[in-house]
């Protein structure tokens, strides 16, 4: 079995790799599964710190919160597995070793660390709030449980899909609130299963997987009609975020999108490529990227 290095916090496929080891009950594995464990406590009482210390001096913005919660998230990880810690790895390492805990059972716990609180640029002035992105708390800039409970949800695979399309997690996040209205329309098969589309990419003649079928507005010819349309269906959030990814990566109409920093290019780019009927989508894209609720949600 191969070492994972997790001293850097950032290694989104370390943390997948130690998910895996966690299954097989190994020392090595014991000893990663522990360091993680303490890095992640670590990472919290650093963040409680942060968050009671006043932040009014001359130095204090998004940006410095931003690196100043990276490099918490990197120093809890290097106290972690050099051993400088609280100890509490040993003692979860010991007990693991002993059988008093059960390693399969934490392979299946969330191990990324939470998201970071990125600098979010500010709402374009004069652009309307999206329809059904948010209840009447979110309208008012606040971030209500929902919209949190939602980010917290899909943070990890944003995170992956981010590497794979280059597009920052939090857009995509936010295209994902967008279309679903933070989780609350998401597509429901007949059974009244998920069908975790997040991005309501439908199902062509190319698609052989499930289909779910939902009423949806089209803009056609300028003017609004309800109609069925089938859409994909996934076992996972994590599909769809890979589909998602796909879609944009195997496309060329969609090459101006990947790997676009910038929230209102991000947001034109989809609608000039042909993403959505809506004349307003980049619109209300862009107004949520830049919206309170999605930077009350990161960091919170």
């Amino acid at each position: 079995m191969s070492a994972v290095d997790l001293s850097n916090t950032l290694e989104v496929s370390g943390l997948a790799a130690l998910k895996r080891q966690a299954h097989e009950s190994s020392p090595q594995a014991n000893k990663l599964v522990a360091q993680q464990f303490e890095g992640l406590f670590l990472q919290m009482v650093l963040k409680s710190m942060r968050d009671a210390t006043p932040h009014d001096g001359i130095m204090d913005s998004e940006q410095s919160r931003l690196y100043e919660s990276l490099l918490d998230q990197q120093l809890a990880q290097v106290l972690a597995s050099k051993g400088g810690g609280t100890g509490l790895a040993a003692m979860i390492e010991k007990q693991l070793s002993r059988g008093a805990i059960d390693p399969q059972s934490l392979g299946d716990l969330p191990l990324s660390p939470p998201p970071p609180a990125f600098p979010l640029p500010a709402a374009p002035a004069g652009l309307p709030l999206p329809q059904g992105a948010a209840g009447s708390g979110a309208a008012a800039g606040d971030a209500s449980a929902a919209p949190r409970d939602f980010v917290n949800r899909v943070w990890p695979y944003a995170w992956e899909a981010s590497r794979a399309t280059g597009i920052p997690a939090h857009f995509m996040v936010a295209q994902a609130a967008l279309e679903t209205g933070w989780g609350k329309s998401e597509p429901r098969l007949a059974n009244g299963r998920p069908s975790f589309n997040l991005f309501g990419i439908k199902a062509g003649r190319n698609w052989t997987g499930p289909v779910v079928e939902a009423n949806t507005t089209e803009i056609v010819d300028g003017r609004p009609q309800r109609q069925v349309e089938r859409f994909r269906a996934y076992d996972s959030y994590a599909e769809a975020f890979n589909d998602y990814a796909r879609l944009l990566t195997a496309n060329p109409r969609y090459a101006a999108v990947l790997g676009n920093q910038d929230a209102g290019g991000f947001a034109r780019a989809l609608q000039q490529a042909g993403y959505a009927t809506d004349p307003m989508y980049a619109a209300k894209l862009e107004r949520i990227i830049g919206g309170r609720v999605l930077r009350a949600s990161l960091s919170g």
